[in-house]
């Protein structure tokens, strides 16, 4: 009857120990971490706050910012980079985890689910149906969360940042302008964004419970989403909960 007993015990502190080991997992998986703040580098200090080779061993890790120094923008897509730089006026993709950067937003995510999102046509719209799925779909919305897009958008404004050095007056509008910007319409993207309702001038602008970068469907462009339109369907991707 004892050895019944001690049996019983000993399973139960099993399953109660693999339980704590998932629900760990499945915590680091989602949750978000940033170093820097958009007020910092507005107040004019745009100096290195975290080495991207300090998370080149995470797996499905999902990030993005700034270079130091505002020289380039950083996305990182299942561990795979994609910076993006202004080089003699000219765009240039850079896969490489040598980079500092004076912003960065970041998520390790094992898996995602994945929806189908229609009937949407600004950006206004896009934030509205992010925070009803997420909420619909069990996600803590009263913390930050990772999102994928993926499909063809309409128009979609970026910008790749290259700060004139020297000049210590920043705003959003002459971020935008330093360096290149265009417009990509009708194209194949993938946007990796993170949305929070408490991060704003930490990593979402004043105006905006979002922070979204890109890349193209054949890696030539990737960059700061600054405005987009839709009129097609996409998928939206969650965290998996």
């Amino acid at each position: 009857m004892k050895r019944s007993v001690n049996l019983i015990i000993a399973t139960i502190l099993v399953l109660l120990f693999s339980s704590c080991q998932n629900t760990d997992k499945k915590a680091i998986a989602t949750e978000v971490k940033y170093s820097g703040a958009l007020k910092t580098i507005m107040s004019g200090s745009i100096q290195s706050v975290i080495s991207l080779d300090s998370l080149s061993n995470k797996k499905q890790l999902y990030a993005l910012g700034a270079v130091e120094n505002l020289e380039g923008e950083i996305q990182i897509f299942d561990s795979k980079p994609s910076n993006s730089f202004v080089v003699d006026s000219t765009l240039k993709i850079i896969d490489s985890y040598k980079l500092k950067a004076a912003l960065l937003v970041y998520a390790e995510v094992a898996e995602w689910d994945s929806y189908e999102i229609s009937n949407i046509t600004t950006k206004n719209d896009l934030e509205e149906k992010i925070f009803e799925t997420a909420k619909s779909k069990g996600i803590n919305i009263e913390k930050p969360f990772p999102f994928l897009l993926e499909g063809a958008v309409s128009s979609l404004d970026w910008h790749v940042i290259k700060w004139k050095e020297g000049d210590i007056i920043h705003n959003h509008k002459k971020h935008k302008e330093a360096g290149l910007n265009g417009t990509l319409r009708n194209t194949g993207v993938e946007i990796l964004g993170f949305y929070s309702t408490k991060h704003k001038a930490v990593f979402t602008h004043h105006t905006t419970n979002m922070h979204m970068h890109f890349k193209t469907d054949d890696n030539n462009i990737a960059g700061h989403i600054d405005d987009l339109q839709l009129d097609n369907q996409l998928i939206l991707k969650l965290p998996k909960q």
